[in-house]
């Protein structure tokens, strides 16, 4: 029997090559993808991890003066995170009551955390205050409650000629600022600033305070 050509040409072709699959897990684009999803979890729990060691501290919830009293009311507590312990245990901790009788060494202004050094247990020294009504404009801004300043009077302008000593004279020197009121009534308007004199200033009181009925009161500040 013969065979056609095309028959063998038939059965000399060659099967189907047959390709090898890289397998999925041998992605390298998947296995760089895998690493990124963990790299960026890693990251995540190291953040929040961070986050979780933030302390409560006291901060002040207003301007406290050098020797006033601090009570539980004068502060709040504020959450935050330090690099370190050592930093951390610098500053009075919100997780403990404040202690009664607890006494400022130094001025701390609204917001500031309470630094253990700026504290003390004891009584405050005894000390007079005395008010003073000041023009706006004679009262610099950058004076506050803990400032030290020192007390003038000034010819008053209102009074009458006789009564005024024609020269400013220095009525009480350094005194610190215990309670200022707010700005108010704008230009032209009054402040009441009290002031606490040391027991050495009493003694000059009663000369200041006639001074005082006899011009205007200005105030200015020092280191």
């Amino acid at each position: 029997m013969t065979v056609s050509s095309s028959s063998r040409r038939d059965e000399l072709v060659s099967p189907d090559a047959s390709r090898h699959r890289v397998s999925a897990w041998r992605d390298p684009r998947l296995v760089v993808g895998i690493a990124l999803v963990a790299l960026c979890a890693l990251l995540g729990a190291t953040l929040l991890g961070r986050g979780d060691g933030a302390v409560g501290v006291w901060a002040t919830r207003t301007d406290l003066a050098d020797g006033q009293r601090v009570a539980a009311e004068d502060l709040v507590r504020r959450e935050v995170g330090f690099v370190d312990q050592a930093d951390a245990d610098r500053y009075l901790p919100a997780d403990e009551s404040v202690p009664e009788g607890l006494l400022l060494s130094r001025p701390l202004g609204a917001g500031e955390l309470v630094p253990r050094s700026a504290v003390s247990a004891g009584e405050p020294e005894e000390s007079v205050e005395v008010p003073l009504s000041v023009l706006t404009d004679s009262v610099p801004s950058t004076v506050g409650v803990g400032s030290t300043v020192d007390v003038w009077v000034v010819p008053d302008p209102g009074l009458e000629p006789r009564s005024v000593q024609a020269e400013a004279a220095l009525v009480l020197d350094d005194v610190r600022v215990v309670e200022l009121a707010r700005l108010g009534g704008g230009i032209g308007g009054t402040r009441q600033v009290v002031v606490a004199l040391d027991p050495g200033q009493e003694d000059t009181l009663p000369s200041a305070l006639a001074r005082i009925t006899q011009g205007a009161v200005v105030l200015v500040r020092t280191p």
